[in-house]
């Protein structure tokens, strides 16, 4: 989540005071990314440090100081709205190396590692339907925010079971630790993709 470009956007609006972003904020965000006021006013230093916004020259400090956006800030935040994010390099998510690990450690069962993430993870997703069916009523923003969360979840809970549907598949050939499923550490393996060649590198 960029807070600073999500700033711009609101100061896109017309010029507003910290306290009023903060809160504009997080009404727009469907109050699932609570910002405290110290981050507000820290990224708004620095916005206008960089020439992407102006104070509104009074003096006034606190949360009832102005700020507008520049047009090098609607340039700045034109750019990031055309810009994808960079997901060319795998994410180092806790999950997929909990799984991994479970693989290596004798006394662990995979399954049954697998299936608790599992577990917990469908019931966050019905957590989320409920505040989705009762807490956010007509507030369409929350619910678009709360539908990215469990779309999310549920490509997790599908990895899940992709990992679980693997694990089986090298049990049934026979492989009886991961080490035998890995195969030989002098096999010939296919070139790595670029992207991770380069993560590797950068650890």
């Amino acid at each position: 989540m960029s807070v600073r470009h999500a700033l711009l956007a609101l100061l896109s609006e017309g010029p507003k005071y910290g306290l009023q972003l903060r809160e504009e904020f997080e009404t727009r965000t469907g109050d699932v990314w609570p910002l405290n006021g110290g981050q507000v006013y820290t990224t708004l230093q620095r916005l206008e440090r960089d020439g992407l916004a102006e104070s509104d020259g009074t003096g006034e400090e606190g949360p009832r100081k102005g700020f507008r956006i520049t047009a090098e800030g609607e340039r700045e935040l034109a750019r990031w709205l055309r810009t994808p994010p960079d997901l060319s390099s795998p994410p180092r998510d806790e999950l997929v190396m909990k799984i991994l690990v479970a693989l290596y450690v004798p006394s662990a069962d995979v399954h049954a590692v697998i299936q608790a993430h599992r577990r917990y993870l469908v019931e966050l997703m019905q957590q989320w339907t409920r505040i989705k069916e009762y807490d956010a009523g007509g507030d369409w923003t929350m619910s678009l925010a709360i539908d990215a969360e469990l779309f999310r979840l549920d490509g997790v809970v599908r990895w899940l079971d992709a990992a679980e549907a693997r694990v089986n598949r090298a049990a049934t050939e026979g492989a009886t630790t991961w080490a035998d499923q890995a195969g030989p550490r002098n096999q010939t393996r296919a070139p790595l993709p670029r992207q991770w060649r380069e993560m590797r590198v950068r650890r």
